[in-house]
Protein backbone atom coordinates (compact mmCIF):
# COMPACT_ATOMS: atom_id res chain seq x y z
CA UNK A 1 0.00 0.00 0.00
CA UNK A 2 1.18 3.23 -0.84
CA UNK A 3 -0.41 6.75 -1.07
CA UNK A 4 -1.15 6.44 -4.42
CA UNK A 5 -2.70 3.45 -4.78
CA UNK A 6 -4.65 4.61 -1.66
CA UNK A 7 -5.84 7.63 -3.96
CA UNK A 8 -6.39 5.16 -6.72
CA UNK A 9 -8.98 3.18 -4.80
CA UNK A 10 -10.32 6.61 -3.22
CA UNK A 11 -11.03 7.85 -6.76
CA UNK A 12 -12.52 4.59 -7.96
CA UNK A 13 -14.80 4.23 -5.21
CA UNK A 14 -15.95 8.02 -6.07
CA UNK A 15 -17.01 7.22 -9.85
CA UNK A 16 -19.15 4.59 -8.40
CA UNK A 17 -20.43 6.04 -5.73
CA UNK A 18 -21.56 9.33 -8.19
CA UNK A 19 -22.91 6.36 -10.25
CA UNK A 20 -24.99 5.00 -7.64
CA UNK A 21 -26.20 8.97 -6.78
CA UNK A 22 -27.35 9.59 -10.29
CA UNK A 23 -29.27 6.26 -10.30
CA UNK A 24 -30.60 6.60 -7.35
CA UNK A 25 -31.16 10.80 -7.33
CA UNK A 26 -32.79 10.82 -10.71
CA UNK A 27 -34.25 7.36 -11.21
CA UNK A 28 -32.63 7.00 -14.21
CA UNK A 29 -29.74 5.12 -16.46
CA UNK A 30 -29.72 7.55 -19.33
CA UNK A 31 -26.39 8.14 -20.36
CA UNK A 32 -24.71 5.05 -19.04
CA UNK A 33 -23.51 1.54 -21.08
CA UNK A 34 -25.06 -1.40 -18.99
CA UNK A 35 -22.74 -3.25 -21.35
CA UNK A 36 -19.30 -1.37 -19.57
CA UNK A 37 -21.01 -2.09 -16.33
CA UNK A 38 -21.46 -5.43 -16.52
CA UNK A 39 -17.90 -5.93 -18.18
CA UNK A 40 -16.96 -3.90 -14.81
CA UNK A 41 -19.25 -6.54 -12.68
CA UNK A 42 -17.26 -9.86 -14.45
CA UNK A 43 -13.87 -7.86 -13.91
CA UNK A 44 -14.80 -8.05 -10.47
CA UNK A 45 -15.73 -11.38 -10.01
CA UNK A 46 -12.72 -12.68 -11.88
CA UNK A 47 -9.79 -11.28 -10.48
CA UNK A 48 -11.41 -11.47 -6.92
CA UNK A 49 -12.18 -15.34 -6.70
CA UNK A 50 -10.02 -15.34 -4.15
CA UNK A 51 -11.97 -13.57 -1.67
CA UNK A 52 -12.87 -16.73 0.16
CA UNK A 53 -9.21 -18.19 0.03
CA UNK A 54 -6.91 -15.55 0.42
CA UNK A 55 -6.87 -13.10 3.23
CA UNK A 56 -4.31 -10.17 2.63
CA UNK A 57 -5.98 -7.26 5.13
CA UNK A 58 -9.52 -6.25 6.26
CA UNK A 59 -9.23 -2.81 3.90
CA UNK A 60 -8.02 -5.47 1.02
CA UNK A 61 -10.98 -7.64 1.67
CA UNK A 62 -14.01 -4.57 2.20
CA UNK A 63 -12.93 -3.03 -0.94
CA UNK A 64 -13.14 -6.40 -2.76
CA UNK A 65 -17.01 -6.64 -1.68
CA UNK A 66 -17.74 -2.93 -2.35
CA UNK A 67 -16.77 -2.87 -6.01
CA UNK A 68 -18.30 -6.32 -6.28
CA UNK A 69 -21.89 -5.58 -4.76
CA UNK A 70 -22.40 -1.68 -6.26
CA UNK A 71 -21.93 -2.83 -9.22
CA UNK A 72 -23.96 -6.24 -9.03
CA UNK A 73 -26.59 -3.63 -8.18
CA UNK A 74 -25.72 -1.39 -10.79
CA UNK A 75 -26.24 -3.98 -12.91
CA UNK A 76 -29.46 -5.38 -11.37
CA UNK A 77 -31.05 -1.41 -11.37
CA UNK A 78 -30.15 -1.09 -15.39
CA UNK A 79 -31.61 -4.61 -15.77
CA UNK A 80 -34.21 -5.57 -13.12
CA UNK A 81 -35.32 -1.64 -11.28
CA UNK A 82 -39.15 -1.47 -12.94
CA UNK A 83 -38.38 2.29 -13.02
CA UNK A 84 -34.84 2.83 -13.47
CA UNK A 85 -34.68 0.50 -16.62
CA UNK A 86 -36.80 2.15 -18.80
CA UNK A 87 -34.23 4.92 -19.31
CA UNK A 88 -31.66 2.88 -20.44
CA UNK A 89 -30.24 3.90 -24.05
CA UNK A 90 -30.63 0.74 -25.35
CA UNK A 91 -30.51 1.91 -29.16
CA UNK A 92 -27.16 4.03 -28.31
CA UNK A 93 -25.90 1.40 -26.30
CA UNK A 94 -24.56 -1.74 -29.03
CA UNK A 95 -21.43 -1.82 -29.19
CA UNK A 96 -20.53 -5.65 -28.78
CA UNK A 97 -19.11 -6.24 -26.06
CA UNK A 98 -18.70 -9.72 -26.29
CA UNK A 99 -16.11 -9.87 -28.54
CA UNK A 100 -13.72 -8.32 -25.61
CA UNK A 101 -14.73 -10.73 -23.72
CA UNK A 102 -13.70 -13.17 -25.85
CA UNK A 103 -10.53 -11.41 -27.20
CA UNK A 104 -9.41 -10.51 -23.07
CA UNK A 105 -9.73 -14.47 -22.49
CA UNK A 106 -7.85 -16.03 -25.40
CA UNK A 107 -4.97 -13.21 -24.34
CA UNK A 108 -5.18 -14.07 -21.07
CA UNK A 109 -4.58 -18.01 -22.34
CA UNK A 110 -1.75 -16.66 -24.51
CA UNK A 111 0.03 -14.28 -22.40
CA UNK A 112 0.09 -14.65 -18.48
CA UNK A 113 2.68 -14.65 -15.43
CA UNK A 114 1.89 -18.01 -14.42
CA UNK A 115 0.07 -20.98 -16.26
CA UNK A 116 -2.61 -21.46 -12.92
CA UNK A 117 -6.58 -20.65 -12.76
CA UNK A 118 -6.28 -17.92 -10.86
CA UNK A 119 -3.17 -16.15 -12.63
CA UNK A 120 -5.03 -16.59 -15.74
CA UNK A 121 -8.09 -14.79 -14.18
CA UNK A 122 -6.37 -12.78 -12.82
CA UNK A 123 -4.46 -11.68 -16.55
CA UNK A 124 -8.02 -11.97 -17.80
CA UNK A 125 -9.86 -9.49 -15.48
CA UNK A 126 -6.70 -6.88 -16.04
CA UNK A 127 -7.16 -7.24 -19.79
CA UNK A 128 -11.05 -7.03 -19.91
CA UNK A 129 -10.76 -4.42 -17.48
CA UNK A 130 -8.33 -1.93 -20.20
CA UNK A 131 -10.89 -1.81 -22.65
CA UNK A 132 -14.16 -2.10 -20.52
CA UNK A 133 -14.85 1.60 -20.77
CA UNK A 134 -15.50 1.67 -24.53
CA UNK A 135 -19.12 0.51 -24.76
CA UNK A 136 -19.49 3.57 -22.29
CA UNK A 137 -17.15 6.27 -24.25
CA UNK A 138 -19.35 4.81 -27.51
CA UNK A 139 -22.55 6.11 -26.08
CA UNK A 140 -21.25 9.34 -25.15
CA UNK A 141 -19.96 9.86 -28.52
CA UNK A 142 -23.32 8.79 -29.84
CA UNK A 143 -25.35 10.70 -27.47
CA UNK A 144 -22.91 14.18 -27.93
CA UNK A 145 -24.64 15.62 -24.59
CA UNK A 146 -22.85 14.08 -21.43
CA UNK A 147 -25.07 15.21 -17.91
CA UNK A 148 -23.14 16.25 -15.30
CA UNK A 149 -23.25 13.20 -12.89
CA UNK A 150 -21.85 10.92 -15.56
CA UNK A 151 -19.48 12.89 -16.72
CA UNK A 152 -17.88 12.73 -13.42
CA UNK A 153 -18.14 9.56 -13.27
CA UNK A 154 -16.42 8.95 -16.19
CA UNK A 155 -13.67 11.27 -14.81
CA UNK A 156 -13.46 9.72 -11.84
CA UNK A 157 -13.20 6.85 -13.10
CA UNK A 158 -9.89 7.76 -15.67
CA UNK A 159 -8.35 9.30 -12.60
CA UNK A 160 -8.37 5.80 -10.87
CA UNK A 161 -6.49 4.44 -13.27
CA UNK A 162 -3.99 7.55 -13.18
CA UNK A 163 -3.11 7.20 -9.68
CA UNK A 164 -2.35 3.40 -10.49
CA UNK A 165 0.67 4.65 -12.83
CA UNK A 166 1.82 6.54 -10.38
CA UNK A 167 1.52 3.41 -8.06
CA UNK A 168 3.19 1.04 -10.28
CA UNK A 169 6.13 3.74 -11.16
CA UNK A 170 6.80 4.05 -7.73
CA UNK A 171 6.31 0.55 -6.21
CA UNK A 172 8.86 -0.31 -9.46
CA UNK A 173 11.38 1.95 -8.15
CA UNK A 174 10.80 0.61 -4.15
CA UNK A 175 10.26 -3.09 -4.62
CA UNK A 176 13.14 -5.09 -5.65
CA UNK A 177 10.96 -8.20 -7.05
CA UNK A 178 7.70 -5.91 -8.52
CA UNK A 179 7.13 -7.35 -12.08
CA UNK A 180 3.81 -7.16 -12.62
CA UNK A 181 4.08 -5.81 -16.47
CA UNK A 182 0.73 -7.51 -17.56
CA UNK A 183 -1.06 -4.67 -15.29
CA UNK A 184 1.28 -1.53 -16.27
CA UNK A 185 0.91 -2.11 -19.93
CA UNK A 186 -2.64 -3.00 -19.79
CA UNK A 187 -3.08 0.52 -17.61
CA UNK A 188 -1.32 2.45 -20.12
CA UNK A 189 -3.54 1.12 -22.57
CA UNK A 190 -6.62 1.57 -20.39
CA UNK A 191 -5.69 5.32 -19.85
CA UNK A 192 -4.76 6.31 -22.80
CA UNK A 193 -8.63 5.11 -23.91
CA UNK A 194 -9.86 8.16 -22.01
CA UNK A 195 -7.57 10.83 -23.37
CA UNK A 196 -10.12 12.56 -26.09
CA UNK A 197 -12.61 12.54 -23.04
CA UNK A 198 -9.88 14.11 -20.73
CA UNK A 199 -9.43 16.73 -23.55
CA UNK A 200 -13.53 17.95 -24.13
CA UNK A 201 -13.89 17.50 -20.61
CA UNK A 202 -11.25 19.99 -19.72
CA UNK A 203 -12.26 22.65 -22.05
CA UNK A 204 -15.49 22.07 -20.84
CA UNK A 205 -14.82 23.07 -17.35
CA UNK A 206 -12.27 25.94 -18.81
CA UNK A 207 -15.02 27.59 -20.80
CA UNK A 208 -17.44 26.87 -17.78
CA UNK A 209 -20.05 24.81 -20.41
CA UNK A 210 -21.35 21.89 -21.04
CA UNK A 211 -19.55 18.89 -21.68
CA UNK A 212 -20.30 17.94 -25.21
CA UNK A 213 -18.28 15.19 -27.32
CA UNK A 214 -18.10 14.98 -31.26
CA UNK A 215 -19.78 12.32 -32.57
Amino acid sequence: MNIFRFAGDMTHLISILVLLLKIYATKSCSGISRKTQELYALVFLARYVDIFTEFISVYNTIMKIVFIASTLAIVWCMRGHRVVRRSYDRELDTFRHYFLIAASLVLALLVHEKFTFQEILWAFSIYLEAVAILPQLVLLQRSGNVDNLTGQYVFFLGAYRGFYILNWIYRYFTEPHFSRWIACISGLVQTALYADFFYYYFLSWKNNAKLKLPA
